[in-house]
């Protein structure tokens, strides 16, 4: 079925969309819907102005009347800000006084003051909660008119917290030249970024500590940055509190690292430190666990040996994991049983126990954990459903036509019409910005209804990200959009994939985000690294205009798709292995494979040591059944997608059988003000 054919079986009503556009554009200016020569007059307007040239207020002389207008000004006065005075900030603060531009040129203008020394200026703009570089400086345009610090009224606060900009430095030079900073306040806070990892911050801390505590804070900042070397050096320092403490991180930072490497210097210090209950008793958990994550002999039965003080639902867990890597059922059973009951109640975990109860011939009671975990259209209820082989469960809900007063309460919002409309100008992060500032003062069904309508213009982000609670999770026309126009289906047709399998890797990769950047680099839709998109684009005779273009949602599918066609070459075809690759890298999926290649799929994916991995193959396989179910309204089952290791993949056509999918309950609307409820995919 041709996707501009799909059913929509979630609208709000046709008839309301004209005057809804209507609504949003006039509501503040009294002015039409932009026109598209208004737009492009803003974008080169805009430009210009970014750019410092004046020639934006001729580009703009039409746009007076124009909702996005006051961000030309801004853009211009933030371009020219080391030369403006500040009386032309306060005439454009005073002017718009609660917009998101008047509120980052205070913030600039203020860091620029600060520059300048000019703090009678800084203190006639300044106003509390723009940041702590900017609260800091506030402190020393104090201090710069002769005033002093008070720690409890003017540090505490930054004092607690375990890193600070630079701008904070003077000040606490002042607090520490009037005597505030005493050991005791020193060490409270050395202690505080020892538990955040802040090592950079111990460091500049130390220099204010009388000489013979410095080696102490010397080696709390050696066991964050080199583990290993400070274990080594632990074996000459003295048995007291800090050093014990450094001794402590020392060997939890190092187990995460090398598991047996910490096992042997633990053995070794245990002897000659005395460890306290509670610092034994972390220890050991970090010991456990990573033995258990490198599926190290005797895992097991160390996490089950740990003092009920050292469990966490990360060593409970584990636990069950080891045991699956085993394939020990009874001991499946018997971790399983060890977790809180809140835990048990986990989707993965009831799966598991439905598993280990069918490998040792329990085959009614495996029955019973399926059939209650099939009801859940997530990766395991899609397993259950499997092995009890029946339909899929999922129940959409769709959106109730609203009252005409429902529509105008929302759609008058300004805040909503300068979001839709920097969105229409190719102005996302700004336009994300007004959405979640106009959000937080509306009800849930007013939040649906601004969803759906950024839906129904291709801002489709907003919609995933705003319906990611309580039965808004059913909505699946919305939090699964099927954008033809950014050319994803025949992209993967031509790269040999299947479409759900690309459109499902896509949702989990961005949530249709198609300016996301990680911190990383990767980027656009897919999430591709520059380096990585360029070898692509060689390898397969594809144009490659640099890393900006992957922004571009057709360059970004083009090429992503053919990489994870890459992908899945490289692992017989399997989608579920190719999505592992996808996210953790090829080669740690190789050493995986050589360490547990003989495991079924569920317990292969269950036993991955990346959490992040684990939950993305899971979440990507799930969406991808969504995806087939809007697609085709039929979906391959997601025991024929998990293939074997060391089998090829076949992938599903229309002509071969395919999985149904039915709702338990009828599929209803929702209200104007429905209630939440459980949510059904716990995913973006």
């Amino acid at each position: 079925m041709p996707l501009c054919a799909l059913p929509r079986r979630a609208t709000l009503a046709r008839s309301l969309l004209p005057a809804i556009w209507l609504l949003i554009v006039t509501s503040s200016t009294a002015a039409s819907e932009p026109a598209d020569a208004q737009r492009a007059a803003f974008k080169q307007a805009y430009a210009a102005a970014q750019q410092g040239s004046d020639d934006w207020r001729r580009l703009a002389a039409g746009l007076r009347g124009y909702p996005l207008y006051p961000y030309l000004q801004a853009a211009s006065l933030e371009h020219d800000i080391h030369q403006i005075d500040i009386s032309a900030v306060k005439s454009y603060l005073a002017r718009y006084p609660q917009w998101i531009p008047a509120d980052d040129l205070r913030r600039h203008f203020l860091a620029e003051l600060a520059r300048r020394r000019d703090w009678a200026g800084f203190q006639t703009l300044y106003t509390p909660g723009l940041g702590n570089a900017i609260d800091c400086d506030a402190l020393q345009a104090r201090l710069a008119a002769g005033g002093t610090l008070d720690f409890t009224a003017d540090l505490a606060s930054l004092w607690a917290q375990a890193s600070l900009p630079s701008a904070c430095d003077p000040v606490l030079n002042a607090a520490h030249d009037q005597g505030l900073l005493t050991d005791t306040r020193l060490w409270a806070r050395i202690e505080h970024a020892a538990e955040t990892g802040r090592a950079g911050t111990i460091g500049g801390l130390a220099r204010w500590l009388p000489s013979q505590q410095r080696a102490q804070a010397a080696a709390l900042v050696l066991a964050l940055r080199d583990p290993a070397t400070a274990v080594k050096a632990a074996e000459g320092w003295p048995d007291t509190p800090r050093y014990r403490e450094a001794a402590t991180i020392a060997l939890g930072r190092l187990a995460r690292r090398d598991s047996v490497q910490a096992d042997t210097a633990w053995n070794l210090l245990k002897k000659r430190f005395d460890f306290g209950v509670n610092a034994r008793g972390g220890i050991q958990h970090a010991l456990a666990l990573f033995s258990a994550t490198d599926f190290a002999d005797g895992a097991m039965a160390r996490l089950a040996a740990l003092p009920p003080a050292a469990q966490s639902n990360a060593t409970r867990e584990w636990r069950v994991r080891v045991a699956l890597a085993r394939q020990d059922w009874p001991a499946v059973l018997a971790a399983i049983d060890a977790m809180p009951a809140a835990q048990q109640e986990d989707g993965e975990w009831r799966y598991f126990r439905g598993r280990a109860l069918a490998a040792l011939d329990q085959s009614a009671a495996a029955r019973h954990v399926f059939r209650a975990l099939a009801e859940q259209a997530t990766f395991y209820g899609f397993l259950a459903a499997d092995r009890l082989d029946q339909p899929y469960a999922i129940c959409p809900l769709h959106l109730a036509d609203n009252p005409k007063e429902e529509g105008q309460l929302l759609l008058q919002n300004p805040g909503l019409q300068r979001a839709f409309e920097l969105y229409a100008v190719d102005l996302p992060e700004l336009a994300r910005r007004e959405w979640n500032r106009a959000m937080k003062g509306l009800n849930p069904a007013t939040r649906r209804l601004a969803a759906d309508f950024a839906h129904r213009k291709g801002w489709y982000d907003r919609a995933i990200f705003t319906l990611s609670h309580g039965e808004a999770l059913r909505l699946y026309r919305l939090r699964f959009p099927l954008a033809s126009q950014d050319g994803l289906v025949p992209q993967a047709e031509q790269a040999g994939i299947e479409p759900a399998w690309a459109y499902g890797l896509l949702r989990a990769e961005s949530a249709w985000m198609s300016d996301a950047r990680s911190g990383a680099d990767a980027r656009g839709l897919m999430q591709l690294l520059p380096q990585t998109a360029a070898l692509v684009a060689q390898q397969n005779n594809m144009d490659w205009g640099g890393g900006k273009t992957l922004y571009d949602p057709r360059v970004n599918i083009a090429l992503g798709t053919r990489y994870l066609a890459q992908m899945a070459a490289r692992f017989g075809g399997s989608p579920w292995l190719a999505s592992a690759a996808y996210n953790a890298g090829p080669n740690r999926v190789d050493q995986w494979l050589q360490a547990r290649g003989t495991l079924p799929p569920d317990i292969f994916i269950a036993t991955i040591p990346f959490k992040e991995t684990r939950e993305y193959v899971a979440r990507v396989m799930a969406f991808s059944v969504i995806y087939d179910w809007r697609l085709h309204g039929r979906v391959t089952p997601m025991s024929a997608r998990l293939n074997a290791i060391g089998t090829n993949y076949t992938r599903q056509t229309t002509v071969l059988p395919r999985k149904a999918v039915q709702c338990p309950v009828a599929a209803e609307a929702v209200p104007a003000r429905a209630p939440e409820a459980a949510p059904s995919i716990s995913a973006r």
